[in-house]
């Protein structure tokens, strides 16, 4: 593993003009282009012809989670318009329990003009039939840059429900436009089905039917995995150093059926996007911390790979940890990961990546050139130089590992 305190975020910058931005997304999803980079080798397809890229043996996964309506517009008597962008629950943290309450529920949270918010409630009235309910919102207490702020509203409403309501589909703040009506379907995957999300996976939104169909038949039907994405996706490093930057924690949760056929040792392996790609290597770290340890393991920190052995297999690792589970009588997984990937980083689990084309100095980049190593930077100016389109609602790439990047964790 090459020091951390060694990697300088300079060194993964480039120019990015505002015009390459994607603002909307195209008018179909698997319409998009794609940018095949293999064994040294740049190309270029598009999206509705991914099926015919994939190998007979492999294994497709995909982050099942779904954007929640995660802003809040609040307006106070005085005229002063408070935002308040729910990030996650802070008790209980179970996601779905969170959802599913009808009486109250807290959650972590950015607000908006938090200046202009003293103690007092803030209040918002909707109407469901011929009636009219409110919601109410409080103030708890700072923490860490946040509000704890607790929601409590009247009639026999889900939270999950009030945020459909009321809430406003988070975009990226990159796109430097208000939310519109066709965010609400197309900042989605058309497999989003688990709620706790503020931002999408966003390598999956060129999935169509059509193409999860051919897939199909050629017996390659995508396994489920769940990671919510947090807003931190979006923070870059500041930092000079990559050691100094602090990674965001996501939660996720993967079922034994996936482990079993992450534990098969003849299958190639892709991830559709960094959130999914994270899950199965912290699946993996976990998976050697359950080893070491003798008990199940549901946290990864940042940089706790960098402590622990890398010799062990896929296979060994996974039917460890399916064991474990079995033994527990728990049919799934739902843990925490901190880990932040950089480049020196050797895969375990990964073969390919399926990923939009991501900011300058993010976390998201690094990790797109530990997988390909310093090609990084000819895929991403061949994209420039052939109009490929960037960010969220832009074009796609698949990336196979490049295999000289992979240097033994020390």
């Amino acid at each position: 593993m090459i020091p951390v305190e060694k990697i300088s975020i300079n060194d993964y910058n480039y120019n990015l003009p505002g015009d390459r931005i994607a603002k909307y997304p195209l008018p179909k999803r698997d319409e998009s282009k794609l940018l095949v980079y293999k064994d040294g080798q740049i190309s270029e397809s598009k999206f509705k012809y991914l099926p015919d890229l994939f190998p007979l043996k492999c294994q497709l996964y995909i982050n099942d989670t779904r954007v929640i309506h995660a802003r809040l517009k609040f307006t106070k008597k005085t005229g002063a318009n408070i935002e308040i962008f729910c990030l996650t629950p802070y008790d209980p943290v179970d996601y779905q329990l969170s959802f599913s309450r009808t009486d109250s529920c807290a959650w972590t949270c950015i607000v908006g003009n938090l200046k202009k918010w003293k103690d007092e409630p803030l209040q918002l009235e909707f109407s469901a039939g011929n009636k009219k309910y409110i919601l109410t919102a409080e103030r708890i207490k700072l923490q860490k840059g946040y509000a704890i702020v607790r929601f409590f509203w009247n009639g026999n409403f889900s939270f999950g429900e009030i945020l459909d309501f009321l809430g406003v589909i988070p975009i990226p703040p990159y796109l430097n436009r208000n939310s519109e009506t066709i965010d609400k379907d197309r900042y989605q995957t058309v497999y989003s089905i688990v709620k706790g999300s503020v931002a999408a996976p966003t390598a999956g939104l060129h999935f169509t039917q059509n193409v999860l169909n051919k897939l199909r038949k050629k017996n390659l039907t995508p396994e489920e995995i769940t990671l919510h994405v947090a807003a931190g996706t979006f923070q870059p490093v500041k930092t000079n150093n990559v050691s100094d930057h602090i990674m965001h924690n996501e939660v996720f949760s993967v079922t034994i059926q996936s482990l079993k056929k992450l534990s098969k040792s003849d299958r190639t392996v892709i991830a559709t996007g960094t959130t999914t790609l994270r899950t199965l290597e912290s699946l993996y770290w976990l998976g050697v911390k359950s080893i070491m340890n003798q008990e199940l393991c549901f946290k990864l920190e940042q940089w706790d790979y960098k402590s622990l052995p890398g010799n062990y297999s896929c296979q060994t690792v996974f039917e460890n940890l399916i064991k474990m589970l079995e033994k527990e009588k728990l049919v799934s997984l739902e843990g925490e990961t901190g880990i932040m990937i950089i480049p020196g980083y050797n895969f375990k689990v990964a073969d390919a990546l399926i990923t939009n084309f991501h900011q300058p100095c993010s976390t998201l980049l690094l990790l797109v050139a530990a997988f390909i190593g310093n090609d990084w930077s000819r895929v991403y100016q061949y994209a420039l130089e052939h109009n490929f389109r960037f960010l969220s609602y832009g074009d796609s790439s698949i990336l196979w590992k490049k295999k000289s990047a992979e240097i033994p964790n020390t």
